[in-house]
């Protein structure tokens, strides 16, 4: 059960940072290398827009599953 936790902590640490960057626009992180794929295809804005929806359904992730298991307890 507490696998369960830290992958949900997981999802929702990931969904918070990426949805932070694309509210305020943070150099550092569309800088990298990792996200430059997303910047060169889409543009800035366009790379925003697809971290904050990806952002936003990891935290709903969390929060489904959290709920989910709850359920079951």
């Amino acid at each position: 059960m507490i696998l369960h936790f830290v992958v949900q902590v997981i999802f929702l640490l990931t969904g918070l940072v990426a949805l932070l960057a694309a509210v305020f626009n943070w150099e550092w992180f569309f800088t990298t290398d990792n996200s430059s794929f997303l910047v060169k295809r889409l543009g800035r804005n366009g790379a925003r827009w697809a971290y904050g929806i990806i952002g936003a359904l990891f935290i709903a992730t969390a929060i489904y599953f959290y709920c989910r298991i709850e359920v079951f307890k």
